[in-house]
């Protein structure tokens, strides 16, 4: 479950979060829990429990006879899927947008070149599965459902790689595929060359073409900055 479906301090974090990742709060501002149990109408426990969520992604610390302490944004945990939600909902979306598709063009061409050494007879399939389900969706204003095969494609691609560190990318990914549809950074049926790339990855995963799936996939996310520049300059 996610920090902002756990009850009262959820409903703090839920305001609280994105104006620390907003620069409402800079950094070394001090926040007083008394004050903001009165702000939020919630007990200290409650407070409490919503700084310590804060501090696992080391937006703040706590520091005796000081109080709760906003920290450089060097330092924040900027992989966290709640981080990136927040920023993402942020005046600095453009920008992390960008970070994140930059990243992705580091990492996914790598995975799936990798995904067609090791990739299963299972995930093959569930790959195949994903990019028809996207195609199923790609017309007709269904970004929605398009969105759920889209991210359960590259979940699959860097599950399949084999790499343990690659998997734990999937949440990060599927952040940045998700606030793309939520912010409107899309256009409003997806680009056809796009899914018929994903179509070709899952193709070229399952003949074991590692580089041609290193190859296509580097379109995809090429295509994904392109898009940037024209729908979030």
């Amino acid at each position: 479950m996610s920090a902002t479906g756990r009850g009262l301090h959820g409903r703090v974090l839920e305001t609280l979060g994105p104006e620390i990742t907003a620069g409402e709060y800079p950094p070394g501002s001090v926040l007083r829990t008394d004050e903001l149990a009165q702000r939020f109408d919630v007990s200290r426990s409650v407070m409490r429990e919503a700084v310590r969520v804060l501090e696992s992604m080391y937006l703040v610390e706590s520091r005796r006879r000081v109080g709760v302490t906003v920290r450089p944004k060097s330092e924040w945990n900027v992989y966290d899927p709640q981080v990136i939600r927040w920023r993402l909902a942020g005046a600095d979306r453009p920008g992390q947008l960008r970070s994140l598709t930059v990243l992705r063009s580091a990492i996914e061409p790598v995975a799936a070149g990798l995904a067609a050494r090791h990739a299963t007879a299972e995930q093959c399939a569930e790959l195949t599965e994903c990019a028809l389900g996207m195609v199923a969706h790609s017309r007709g204003h269904k970004l929605e459902g398009y969105l759920l095969h889209d991210v359960a494609f590259h979940r699959v691609v860097l599950t399949a790689s084999g790499n343990e560190m690659f998997a734990r990318l999937g949440d990060v990914v599927a952040e940045v595929l998700t606030g793309r549809t939520q912010h409107d950074v899309m256009f409003e049926d997806p680009d056809p060359a796009a899914v018929t790339l994903h179509v070709q990855v899952a193709e070229a995963i399952r003949e074991g073409d590692a580089a041609r799936a290193e190859e296509l996939t580097r379109e995809i996310t090429v295509g994904a900055l392109q898009e940037l520049d024209i729908l979030a300059p």
